[in-house]
């Protein structure tokens, strides 16, 4: 391969030679090649429509200069004919060449091909070229593609790093400029000057993807052992380079060790590659504040970032569909090292020492243990997904984080589980294999298979292939002095193995495996003085729930847990009933600052019971007030209905300067999802009654009835991409002396300049109305909120600062218009189009019919500054129904604004691509 590097362009002209030998059983007519480059050429290819799942919107407003593309394609045969070859829009970094004859089994052709590689900026995914005239390579030339199972595996780049190539050799003859450096895991020999360029030669036999750098100044440095040459790049600038030495020779040794010898030369350890990969846990902190020594930081950027070089450069698998493997021998390997050479390690490192966080679980777990909490974390929340899943089907976070967790924990299970390194011994004899041939999942699971006299067809029938949890829990727990027998219940009914132990003082004093099949099978132990037994006490099985897993054998209650008092937040201690206790600080116009307390028993993981009450003290009213909750969560595993949420919430507050409400609301929320977790397509349904009670007040009169009780159902069905959005929701009320029923339709589309236009839909109408006054009338611009949903700062206000506060919702209006209810039918329509980045402008159209009236056609316009979304905006009205207003007196009034004063808005712009 020759390729000619244009730094300017940041273009790379090529002339390649290929040479394909057909090692199938099958003669063939067509050979794919992998065009991955081609990926960034537009918004419609996959690795666009990836981007715009996960709210990242760099790609969709790039420049041309900025993507990238393969282009100028040629191909001819060694009889100099050319070669037909297509690609489709809807696999646009795909190749199938056309051959004239068909090539029969272990014959081999030859093609020729040039083309041209425009390089995409490295913004999208940190490949491509940087900003410093730097360029990182990867999938950027026309390889063949894997064939298995009698076709090639034509896999799409969306950004996951699982490009299934076949195992090639490689020759490449590489020209750069003379001022720039070349750094590549490939085989070279001492670059060659030219006139105004430099001619590197690179080459590697049994590749399936290689690393290659090309910068001004090379960032690498060269770390030699008697195995391996180490090329990285990786940024801690407080140790040595005598330290990092150290650290790299000790891991290098590690894993020839525990897998086995890596087969090539050199290796690559990138920032790069640990910036996509990062260890997520508590090291991610600012340097300043980071409870790890630098030592230990960088001890663990490496490994982590070396093992996924490592098994990445030698695994010849489906790495799309088996990633499982790959990932879980990564995190055992992790977890196997941190043991061996951090044994005492904490999760929260040298901060577990600190007095002040003694009584947090958070920093007396072990490093190890924050594996588990990471895969729970979305166990709990039902969003966990099969080992066996594709890897382009994972949502963000099981991607990135909980699905590889989960994959070495399940390792770590199986081999604590067999004992005797089984697992370890079938992980090396694994990669040996993978040095040799293709391998598949069925080759894994053989050879664990061979390494055990046991039947562990559950391993992979339930942890593998399914996402089934586990859950067991003692029942008939009868001690004698000397014995203990008792039964386990399974609450999940899936039957793997699991340890029991028993403990005396915080001291393990027995452990047994056992196996049961069926909830009434009695075991019998001996006690060896225990005073406590407990299932799953190491957490070796990555399990739902250690709340149940034990029994005291010395008290009279006994799973009696004290209660624990913890500040701010903390993670689930199964040994406690944890309440923890917040201070809160809260505003309105009525209550003025409202100093409170709150206490609850939300810990990071999610609870099948929740409660969340916050008293709390009006500074300007001299009296209490808050709120508070509980909830019941119902998770379904297998069911398009997945959460069930029963909760009972109040609140207590001023609505006025001189009179309180109290709203009690029972609901129950159903939440409904797609069977492809990706899509972010959502359906939600709440049934609810809200019942207020409102004292009486002098100062603002609306002639409606104090206590008031409503029965309200709606219905959610959105679907949210950075690109577009849509929403639609249905509602009805039903009380005493009104019912009505609404709709709301919105949609939002991003173009590819940056522009977007806004557009939501309204319509609602009584069913019946006895009322004789407006205050359960549709609004125009500024609802009452009898149901008291809205955080209005200023409820009651007609006039100053606090009316102006808008919500969008009902009528949507901005300006204050002669007609702001509707007792009998409204209809809107809400326009926004952005003019530049935060600046729109904004038109509502509405139709408003009230009793004994005729229909009022009503309109307004202005600016909209949307400087955070739905956190903080400004409307400024120009034109409208009431004339033009930026002429008017006090147009400083007729200024509407949006402030959210809760963090959780703001919180959910940024975790919205993870989940």
């Amino acid at each position: 391969m020759l390729v000619e590097v244009d730094s300017n362009t940041k273009t790379l002209n090529i002339q390649q030679e290929i040479t394909f030998f057909n090692d199938s059983n099958d003669s063939l007519s067509t050979i794919v090649l992998n065009d991955w480059n081609n990926a960034y050429s537009n918004v419609k290819s996959p690795l666009a429509k990836r981007f715009s799942d996960e709210f990242y919107r760099g790609f969709h407003l790039a420049n041309e200069k900025e993507k990238g593309s393969t282009s100028n394609i040629t191909i001819i045969d060694t009889n100099k004919l050319f070669l037909s070859w297509n690609r489709t829009e809807e696999n646009p970094d795909v190749i199938s060449v056309n051959l004239r004859e068909k090539l029969a089994p272990t014959q081999k052709t030859i093609f020729y091909l040039t083309y041209v590689v425009k390089i995409p900026s490295d913004k999208f995914t940190k490949y491509g070229y940087d900003t410093n005239g730097g360029m990182n390579l990867k999938t950027w030339y026309l390889s063949p593609a894997r064939y298995e199972n009698h076709a090639f595996i034509t896999y799409n780049n969306e950004n996951l790093d699982d490009i299934v190539n076949a195992v090639s050799d490689f020759d490449i003859e590489l020209k750069v400029n003379e001022n720039m450096e070349v750094t590549s895991d490939l085989n070279s020999i001492e670059p060659i000057p030219k006139a105004n360029s430099t001619i590197y030669k690179l080459s590697g036999k049994n590749r399936i993807n290689f690393d290659l750098f090309i910068e001004p100044k090379s960032s690498f440095y060269s770390f030699k052992n008697n195995s391996i040459e180490v090329l990285t790049n990786l940024k801690e600038e407080k140790i040595s380079q005598i330290q990092k030495a150290i650290i790299i020779d000790n891991i290098v040794c590690y894993v020839n060790e525990l897998i086995g010898k890596y087969p090539f030369e050199k290796i690559i350890v990138s920032e790069t590659d640990y910036e996509r990969n990062p260890f997520y846990g508590l090291n991610q902190l600012p340097s300043f504040i980071s409870p790890f020594s630098d030592e230990f930081t960088y001890e663990i950027k490496f490994l982590k970032t070396y093992l996924n070089a490592y098994l990445k450069n030698t695994m010849r698998i489906d790495n799309r569909k088996n990633s499982w493997i790959t990932n879980g021998i990564q995190v055992y390997a992790m977890m196997k090292y941190i043991q061996e050479n951090h044994p005492n390690s904490k999760m929260l490192g040298s901060a577990s020492s600190f007095k002040l966080l003694k009584s947090y679980n958070l920093t007396n777990l072990d490093f190890n243990e924050q594996y588990s909490y990471f895969y729970m974390l979305m166990a709990r929340k039902n969003l966990d997904q099969s080992l066996a899943s594709p890897k382009n089907t994972l949502i963000k976070f099981n991607e990135q984080i909980a699905g590889k967790y989960h994959a070495g924990l399940s390792l770590r299970y199986l081999d604590d589980y067999l004992g005797e390194n089984s697992v370890t011994n079938s992980i090396r004899q694994f990669y040996a294999k993978n040095q040799e041939s293709q391998t598949s999942e069925k080759d894994f699971e053989k050879l664990l298979k061979s390494n055990t006299e046991k039947d562990i067809d559950w391993f992979f029938s339930t942890i593998i292939n399914t996402r089934k949890i586990i859950d067991y829990k003692f029942s008939n727990v009868i001690k004698t002095k000397d014995s203990i027998s008792f039964s386990i219940k399974n609450k999940t009914g899936v039957i793997v193995p699991v340890p029991i132990y028993g403990v005396k003082q915080g001291k393990i004093v027995l452990k047994k495996w056992l196996e049961p099949q069926s909830n009434d099978t009695v075991f019998t132990l001996e006690r060896n003085n225990a005073d406590k037994i407990v299932i799953n006490y190491n957490n070796e099985v990555p399990e739902y729930n250690l709340r149940n897993n034990w029994k005291s054998l010395k008290s009279f209650f006994p799973n009696n847990r004290p209660i624990k008092f913890v500040f701010m937040k903390d993670l689930e201690d199964p040994y406690y009933n944890q309440v923890l206790y917040v201070p809160t600080l809260t505003y309105n116009l009525y209550d003025g600052l409202s100093p409170g307390l709150r206490l609850h028993n939300k810990t990071i993981l999610d609870k099948p019971f929740v409660f969340d009450i916050n008293p709390s003290y009006s500074t300007k009213a001299s009296t209490l007030s808050g709120s508070g909750y509980f909830v019941v969560n119902q998770n379904y595993r297998n069911s398009a209905l997945y959460n069930v949420r029963y909760s009972l919430s109040s609140s207590y507050f001023h609505y006025a300067p001189d009179a309180t409400y109290l709203s009690i609301n029972p609901t129950v929320q159903l939440r409904i999802r797609e069977n492809d977790f990706r899509d972010n397509h959502k359906q939600l349904i709440l049934f609810r009654q809200v019942m207020i009670n409102r004292e009486k007040s002098a100062i603002v009169v609306d002639n409606s009835k104090e206590n008031y009780s409503v029965f309200n159902a709606k219905y959610f069905n959105s679907k949210n991409e950075i690109t577009k959005q849509f929403n639609f929701m249905t509602d009805l009320q039903l009380a005493g002396k009104f019912g009505k029923a609404a709709a709301e339709l919105s949609y939002r589309k991003l173009f590819e300049n940056n522009h977007q236009i806004q557009l939501r839909f309204y319509a609602g109408s009584f069913l019946y109305n006895k009322t004789d006054s407006d205050f359960f009338s549709f609004a125009l611009d500024r609802p009452t909120d009898y149901l008291f949903d809205y955080n209005y700062y200023g409820r009651s206000e007609s006039s100053g600062f606090f009316s102006q506060q808008l919500i969008i919702a009902e009528g949507g209006f901005k300006s204050k218009l002669n007609t702001p209810f509707a007792n009998q039918w409204i209809s809107t329509l809400n326009a926004g189009y952005n003019i530049w980045n935060w600046v729109e402008v904004y038109g509502d159209l509405g139709v408003v019919k009230n009793k004994s009236q005729n229909e009022k056609l009503l309109f307004d316009s202005g600016i909209r500054l949307n400087l955070v979304p739905d956190y903080f905006e400004m409307y400024l009205p120009v034109y409208s129904s009431n004339g033009w207003e930026i002429g008017q007196n006090k147009y400083n009034e007729k200024i509407r604004f949006i402030i959210t004063l809760s963090p959780k808005i703001l919180i959910n712009l940024f975790n919205r691509k993870w989940f």
